[in-house]
This record gives structure tokens, sequence and C-alpha cells, in this order.
């Protein structure tokens, strides 16, 4: 029970912390937006961003690394604690792990050399000076990966290019989706309803993180389910009543970034073989959360105090 309720909160603070960013868009995306639109994003939008996204997703990802069960296989036996899923779900684990993993660190790194951020520590701003060479750096780790898993297994190393391409491909839409941002803040003349498919839109992208991260916690897709759902309810509350808040830690992304990165180094890690206890990945979600709140107050009083 202890280690349920230790996952669960992990699953809920990673998503929260997570999703940030994705908060703090909608927010001020809805300021522009007449009440009536934003009562409607925020009842609708919670249902698809809960139950149709982060309900679904983790179930197509399990079935996407196990062919040989059907989608009916896979729904019903999840929660009925089949053997045959669970030896499936032991045999593809690997593959999960790393397509997963590799993602999540492409994430962090992309974040460290390419983002526009406050930087809590001075190697973040010469990291992020050397923003040229991260397509290098990010091909060697990607050859280096891929060269460990070929000896291992061909289909591990295809699911370390499948999570390679998949950060590509929703980094590609995020960069897309801040220019979209700019015009929309903008005074753009987009209806509300093209704005609420917008962020319905951008709330899918953003919400891949937390579910692919959420592998590294527990491969249990209900308590994937509860997890990430309690975490995302969380986030829309941020966004009707906390989001000014929210803009004043000033360091609580970079401490959602480091998470990620670590979270996705164990789900590498373990790929290969090594084994981590239940409560590592919750334990470094709230750590690095206690220091980068920590940092963020400090922050926060000191620009009180020059003012």
């Amino acid at each position: 029970m202890w280690a349920i309720i230790i996952t669960v909160f992990g699953l809920c603070l990673f998503e929260v912390i997570s999703s940030i960013d994705n908060a703090i868009v909608n927010a001020h995306i809805l300021k522009t937006m007449p009440e009536k639109y934003r009562k409607i994003f925020l009842f609708w939008g919670l249902l698809f961003a809960v139950v149709l996204v982060r309900g679904l997703l983790p179930f197509i990802i399990v079935w996407a690394v196990n062919p040989s069960l059907s989608v009916t296989q896979v729904w019903s036996s999840t929660f009925s604690g089949s053997e045959m899923v669970r030896a499936s779900m032991e045999a593809s684990k690997p593959l999960l792990l790393l397509g997963g993993g590799m993602y999540l660190l492409l994430v962090a790194v992309a974040w460290l050399f390419l983002e526009e951020k406050k930087y809590a520590f001075l190697v973040e701003g010469f990291i992020h000076r050397q923003g040229a060479w991260f397509y290098a750096v990010t091909s060697v780790l990607t050859t280096g990966i891929i060269y460990l898993a070929l000896k291992q297994n061909p289909m591990l190393a295809l699911a370390a290019t499948i999570g390679v391409s998949a950060f590509f491909i929703t980094d590609g839409f995020k960069k897309n989706s801040e220019e979209k941002e700019k015009q929309l803040l903008s005074g753009s003349a987009m209806s509300a309803w093209s704005k609420i498919l917008y962020l319905e839109v951008l709330d899918a992208s953003f919400s891949l993180d937390g579910v692919i991260g959420a592998f590294a916690f527990t491969l249990s897709v209900p308590l994937i389910l509860i997890g990430n759902g309690l975490g995302a309810w969380v986030v829309r509350e941020f966004t009707v009543r906390g989001v000014n808040l929210i803009a004043r830690f000033a360091y609580l992304k970079n401490g959602a970034m480091y998470s990620i990165g670590f979270l996705g180094s164990i789900m590498i890690a373990e790929s290969f073989g090594h084994e981590f206890p239940f409560w590592v990945a919750p334990l470094n979600t709230v750590l690095l959360l206690v220091v980068f709140l920590g940092l963020s107050i400090r922050e926060s009083r000191l620009a009180l105090k020059r003012k």
C-alpha cells in the first residue's frame, strides 16, 4: 500500500511540474477569450486531457510495444492482472524503457542547449551559449546508445530510434506552437473555438512528457491513470487560480527539466538491465522540486529587496 501511495504521489507531482509551461500558456490565451468559452475549455478540456489523452495514451504505448496482444487483450487484462499480459510486459519492458528514456533525455538536453531560461546555475548559461553543439551532442549520444542496444537486441535499437524520432516530431510542433502563441497574444483574430482547438492539441503534445515519464515510476497502467489524472486536474486548477503565483517561481521549469532528464537516464539504464528501487523516481522528483522551489523563493525575496 505504501508503495502504491508513494508511486501515485510521485506521478501526480511529476505531472504537475512537467506541465508548468502548459498551464501558463493556457492561462495567457484564456485571458483573450470570453468567459463562456473559458468555461467550455476548462470543463471539456479537462475531460479531453485526462480521459482521452492521459487515459488512452498509456494503453496505446503498451500495445505498441506488445504487438502480439490485441487492443482488447491489453485493455481488459491490464486491470485483471493477467499472467499473459504480465509476461508480455516483462519481455517488452526494455523496449518501452529505452524508447521513452531516449525521448525524455533529449527533451532535457534540448532545454539545456537551446531554450531561453532563467539560469539557476552558471553552468546553464555556459551550456546555453554552446547551443550550436546540440545536434552534434544528440547525434553522438544517439549513436552510442544504439551501438550498445545492437549488441543486445536489434529491436532495442529500433526502440531507441523511435524515441529519438518522437522527440524531434513533438519538438518541431512545440516550436511552431511558440510562434502561434505570440500571434494569439498579440490580438489575432482567431475565433474562440479555434483557440480552444489549438489549446487542446497543444495540451496533447505537452502531455507526452508526463505520460512517457510515468513509466519510469511504474509499468502499472491503472496507477499511471490515477497519478497523471490527479496531476492534470491540479494543473487545471493552477490554470484558473494560481498561474500568476506559479510564474513567480522562476526556477520551477529548471527543476522539471532536470527531473525529466534524470528519469530518462533511469529508464535507459533499466533498459540495459540495471535495477532501481521503486522509490528512486518519486524521491528524485520531490528533492528536485524542493531544491528549485527554494531557489525560486530566494530569488523572489532578492527581487523584492532590489525594488
